[in-house]
């Protein structure tokens, strides 16, 4: 605590542990709602964190809500490829309009904002938490029903931002099947619940790969660990996604929206009775 604390931390930038949470939270721009936001978050790159929220966002608007994705992920993103989009967005002088894909999801993404998509962000931590702030602030985000914010990899700076800037209701936690993910898995499920913020499911991406020919199934990443950890973490829902070409394709493609597996359907359940 500060010394001289007057307990008026809203005139106070003195990070101390009497602090309340809820005063760090931005405010959306007037006008604006949205009534879920969730976190799709790993404790490392290179596991599909970005298919999965651009999946789970398609799923949802099946199920007839109005979606949006906040990409957070600001040094790797990959959302508007994902959904086919690369025009720049627009705006006016105190608001940004998000793009919106083929079946009406909303989304916004530093790929939208910059003159190159392959130019490097060549940024300090403290600025890319600042545009992630922004891209809730400043975004005219019209009736949401769930805005899902697709996270850097690990618990750094940025994530820490978003937590604590903006009201996360839920957390989502992909993962893949090697032993050493269960231990990244934990970090991940710790940092949401140091911010008060609960897991909701754990998505396991690479979990097998299923033959065309024979139909067996073939753990080609390892025995899978995700139920175990799930359960000893209290974590309610488990999603297990294969390795499958035909994802990657429509990644590449720009069609997500066309894909047709309901391996995330106990996630989404999950998410719709929030």
């Amino acid at each position: 605590m500060a010394e001289n604390c007057n307990h008026d931390c809203s005139s106070c930038g003195v990070d101390c542990p009497s602090r309340d949470p809820s005063s760090f939270l931005k405010q959306l721009s007037p006008g604006c709602s949205v009534n879920k936001v969730i976190a799709v978050m790993s404790g490392k790159g290179g596991v599909g964190k970005s298919s999965v929220t651009a999946m789970l966002a398609v799923e949802m608007q099946r199920r007839g809500y109005h979606v949006g994705i906040l990409d957070a992920d600001v040094t790797g993103p990959s959302i508007p490829k994902a959904f086919g989009i690369y025009e720049r967005a627009h705006g006016d002088e105190t608001t940004i309009l998000p793009a919106t894909t083929n079946t009406g999801i909303d989304l916004i993404s530093l790929n939208l904002l910059v003159e190159n998509e392959t130019d490097p962000v060549v940024w300090r931590g403290p600025v890319i938490s600042n545009l992630v702030t922004q891209f809730w602030t400043n975004v005219r985000w019209n009736d949401v029903d769930f805005l899902f914010v697709d996270m850097p990899p690990g618990t750094g700076d940025v994530p820490l931002t978003v937590f604590q800037s903006i009201p996360v209701d839920a957390a989502i936690v992909v993962t893949s099947p090697q032993e050493l993910v269960g231990m990244i898995v934990e970090k991940a499920y710790n940092m949401a619940s140091m911010m008060n913020i609960k897991v909701e499911g754990v998505v396991e991406n690479y979990s097998y790969f299923e033959c065309p020919d024979c139909g067996r199934r073939h753990e080609i990443f390892g025995k899978s660990h995700v139920d175990e950890t799930a359960k000893r973490l209290g974590i309610p829902a488990v999603a297990k996604m294969p390795v499958d070409p035909e994802i990657s394709d429509m990644i590449d493609s720009g069609s997500i929206e066309l894909y047709g597996g309901d391996w995330l359907s106990p996630i989404a359940d999950r998410i719709e009775k929030l």
